[in-house]
């Protein structure tokens, strides 16, 4: 078995999260080649073989050349999956290299499982069981949900070009606004999920947060739901915390939030659901109905 892993960089360095398609390749037991678009001074800690193309000719991003490169790798290596991370580079470039080598997709595995790869659906509400139809197949993993691992030593170049020009031009990265506080210097966050129930419910999370002389955080459905800013969500495609103290307030723990702050130093989950996901990671998982546990903490803390 083997697997094309396809890295990422941005301005010039290699970004962290490459390291977590070595850990995926690591437990699906698989031999593993890399291409990365950028320059040496940007290759991984990888003694294996790294198709590397020139960014200042394709630019650090470009579907149309990117896509033909990955092809140009596929017919050289003949893997059996071409594996992304599922960043707007992979979820952006993944379908087009499908399309391209007429294979099939996955996106957003969370993890291995037996026949198949587990991804999340219905709203983070289920996971189902996927095995691709057919070779290669073209996968997109979600942040956080394989271990990073940096294999060590010194790749083994490989050139891989291709003709012609795309018919987009990449002009470069612009940072989002943000809003509201900066939670990834937080030493306390109090988290609300869709658990509070309903929007009128959240200032007894802030309040409880008030009193742990905390921060107020987010997932995204609440966010989504418009209950609180943008600014205030947790997980991949919000914020990246660690504060030493990190509680979530009716949060069941997709794997999105869970990457945006399992590194906490001490983790209270509150849930009505003991089996809820957030439990795999919390110190102290409290079942119980969240708008009459937190009260009565803040009320005990208070004194």
């Amino acid at each position: 078995m083997k697997t094309l892993l396809i890295g990422e960089c941005r301005n010039g360095k290699l970004l962290d999260h490459t390291y977590e398609l070595f850990g995926f390749a690591s437990q699906l037991g698989a031999e593993t080649v890399m291409l990365l678009v950028g320059s040496e001074g940007a290759l991984p800690s990888f003694g294996g073989t790294v198709y590397l193309a020139d960014a200042g000719k394709y630019g650090e991003y470009n579907p149309d050349l990117h896509k033909r490169l990955v092809q140009a790798a596929v017919e050289r290596e003949k893997p059996d999956y071409v594996v992304f991370m599922h960043t707007s580079y992979g979820w952006d470039l993944a379908p087009r290299v499908a399309a391209l080598l007429q294979a099939p997709q996955v996106s957003e595995v969370v993890a291995l499982a037996e026949g198949g790869f587990e991804r999340p659906c219905c709203s983070q509400k289920m996971r189902q069981i996927v095995k691709p139809d057919g070779a290669p197949a073209v996968l997109t993993l979600q942040g956080g949900a394989f271990p990073a691992q940096i294999p060590g030593g010194t790749a083994q170049l490989q050139q891989v070009d291709v003709e012609g020009e795309g018919r987009l031009e990449f002009l470069g990265y612009e940072a989002a606004a943000r809003k509201g506080v900066d939670l990834a210097k937080a030493e306390v966050i109090v988290s609300a999920g869709r658990g509070v129930g309903k929007k009128e419910n959240l200032p007894v999370i802030a309040e409880l947060a008030k009193v742990l002389g905390g921060e107020v955080g987010a997932s995204r459905p609440v966010v989504d739901s418009g209950w609180m800013d943008p600014g205030s969500q947790v997980g991949v495609t919000g914020q990246t915390v660690s504060p030493k103290l990190y509680v979530a307030c009716g949060i069941s723990g997709a794997i999105q939030h869970l990457a945006g702050m399992k590194k906490s130093g001490f983790i209270v989950a509150i849930n009505k659901d003991r089996d809820a996901p957030i439990g795999e990671v919390a110190d102290v998982l409290v079942v119980a109905d969240v708008m009459q546990f937190v009260p009565a903490l803040t009320a005990k803390l208070s004194k």
